[in-house]
């Protein structure tokens, strides 16, 4: 039996009110959102800190002869971030949305407790994510500016810290779907006509406030400089301003700048136009 026009209109408006409701109710908005990558930047920092701990260690990254052409065929530290996923998947540590791993693993259980995580995001677009990218960018181009030339052997410490910095700037980068999710409950006039037109460079810069941006990639270079001093009894050690040697810090301040400049924060708003560009499927 047909449902009558004026009822499917009620229950049209109905779930629409719903949705709004829910939507409220989330927790989700431009405050928190900002709370938790202002608090992510710590999660960055000090991974980044611990990495540094180690020289390149080559060794990590290379495909071992006995490998080659099998389908095994992966570096030390690409197995260890493999089996290091798979079991943090049976942990259910990627029940949450906020996280993905980089090698997506099936298991037929968890074995944590069960936890109802909310979905603020919308379905048809949650499965953005640029992990690709960051894998690519952290190897080939940050970790030899990161550190130093040498090989201690601390194969799997090495990657035991590389696997924090992936999941951090991870995190971090992709987070960039709930940015564009409240950016787009904000305003969702302009965005949904930029998005029915496919609008990428409109959206981009819409999505873009240069000024927040220089806020926070000295935010972090501040950081850098606070978190990496090296503290005596008496106290931290003078270390100077930014321009101080790399000598003074436990990382170079100026590249955690040059690592949200050149990476993170566009990055970020790639996967927040991705996002947006499924945002009315």
């Amino acid at each position: 039996m047909l449902m009558p026009m004026a009822s499917l209109y009620t229950y049209l408006l109905i779930c629409n009110a719903t949705l709004l409701l829910l939507h409220r109710c989330s927790g989700l908005s431009l405050d928190t959102v900002r709370d938790f990558l202002t608090r992510e930047e710590d999660t960055i920092v000090f991974s980044i800190i611990e990495r540094a701990k180690y020289p390149l260690n080559l060794p990590a990254y290379e495909v071992p002869a006995y490998f080659a052409g099998s389908r095994h065929d992966a570096s030390f530290a690409e197995l260890f971030v493999r089996d290091s996923e798979a079991v943090q998947t049976k942990a259910g540590r990627y029940q949450n949305q906020e996280e993905i791993p980089f090698f997506p693993f099936r298991v037929p259980f968890i074995l944590s407790p069960s936890y109802n995580f909310t979905s603020d995001l919308y379905p048809a677009a949650a499965f953005v994510n640029l992990n690709d990218e960051i894998w690519s960018i952290y190897f080939n181009q940050f970790l030899s500016l990161l550190a130093k030339n040498g090989d201690d052997g601390n194969y799997a410490a090495t990657a035991a810290s590389d696997f924090l910095c992936l999941q951090a700037l991870s995190k971090r980068i992709n987070y960039g779907r709930y940015v564009a999710e409240v950016k787009f409950r904000g305003d969702p006039q302009n965005y949904t006509t930029l998005i029915r037109n496919k609008d990428k460079d409109a959206l981009m810069k819409l999505l873009t406030s240069e000024s927040q941006e220089d806020v926070v990639k000295r935010r972090v270079q501040k950081k850098a400089m606070v978190f990496g001093q090296n503290v005596t009894s008496n106290g931290p050690v003078e270390t100077g301003d930014s321009n101080s040697s790399q000598a003074s810090f436990k990382v170079d301040p100026s590249l955690v700048y040059k690592l949200y400049d050149q990476w993170v924060i566009p990055l970020t708003k790639q996967v927040e136009v991705e996002y947006l560009l499924h945002r009315l499927d």
